[in-house]
């Protein structure tokens, strides 16, 4: 598929894009700043709806003149591009630039007729990541349904983006999936990081005692390109564990007193549910903390 990918310069996009050419996609990144890969690349503002437009409907590299057969037209739109959480600038703007450009993105798409669409939502919008304090969830494992009513202007962006991408999907009828990414972490921030998360696993409880492999990210964007017909859809996007030495038994023990427990749990189960993503789109992760610490 010819895919135009935005925010494929970040930490999550990177992984993603590299995943997708490995796949066989044709990726074009879109992006304020290039990415260091080897891969097609448009540098523009994505809260220019101009720009947006005029990326989506032009040549992107040189060899797509060699057809001679007209600019190339995309199968999807991947959008990962964001401020990427708060506290870098003003609240405003992070609200500002994360709804304008999924409004840009997805209205571009729309117009030159692409057939599916794929977003960047997150974790952040069951209130837990960036909530004035403790901020339990209503139930554990977290999935789908739980309530999106967050406290910060990041998860409130991502919230709006979704209700966008829903009116969308409805006047058009293609398919929109959004995904609710969790903490995305690279290969060599196992090592890195994970080691103080087993001494002190209260350093996950913002995140949900959960993480995506930034891998695993990408099958997960390959799965949904691959899956078509399903309207809109929100999916959790996680690894099948959990990102702390202790069990799940003993989180809801130390973290998660009161809080309901919906189905029994496996030991090292994670608390960001990811079954939705399996059965609808055959998300199958492969990676985990555990292959490097043991």
């Amino acid at each position: 598929m010819r895919v135009f990918f935005t925010g494929g310069s970040g930490k999550a996009g990177k992984h993603a894009i590299a995943h997708l050419q490995a796949q066989g996609h044709q990726v074009v990144n879109a992006d304020r700043v290039p990415s260091g890969l080897d891969v097609s690349e448009l540098l523009i503002d994505l809260c220019d709806a101009g720009q947006v437009i005029g990326a989506m409907s032009q040549y992107a590299d040189f060899h797509e003149l060699e057809p001679g057969t007209g600019v190339p037209k995309y199968d999807a739109v991947v959008h990962f591009a964001a401020v990427p959480r708060v506290m870098i600038g003003t609240d405003g703007e992070c609200f500002r630039q994360n709804t304008l450009s999924t409004y840009n993105v997805i209205e571009a798409a729309v117009k030159l007729g692409i057939p599916k669409v794929i977003f960047a939502s997150s974790e952040t919008t069951y209130a837990v990541c960036f909530a004035d304090g403790e901020l339990k969830p209503d139930y554990v494992p977290i999935d789908e349904a739980h309530p999106t009513v967050p406290h910060d202007s990041y998860a409130m962006s991502k919230v709006c983006n979704e209700a966008t991408a829903r009116s969308f999907q409805a006047r058009t009828g293609i398919d929109i999936y959004g995904l609710r990414i969790n903490n995305v972490i690279e290969p060599h921030e196992y090592a890195e990081q994970f080691p103080a998360y087993m001494d002190d696993p209260r350093l996950r409880r913002r995140n949900i005692f959960a993480y995506i492999d930034a891998r695993d990210l990408g099958h997960m964007v390959d799965c949904c390109l691959r899956t078509d017909g399903l309207g809109y859809e929100v999916f959790n996007v996680a690894n099948d564990d959990a990102s702390v030495g202790i069990s799940s038994d003993e989180v809801i023990a130390r973290f998660y007193e009161g809080v309901p427990v919906k189905r029994e749990m496996r030991p090292d189960e994670t608390f960001y549910a990811n079954d939705k993503a399996k059965r609808m789109v055959g998300f199958a992760p492969k990676h985990s903390w555990r292959d490097v610490l043991g």
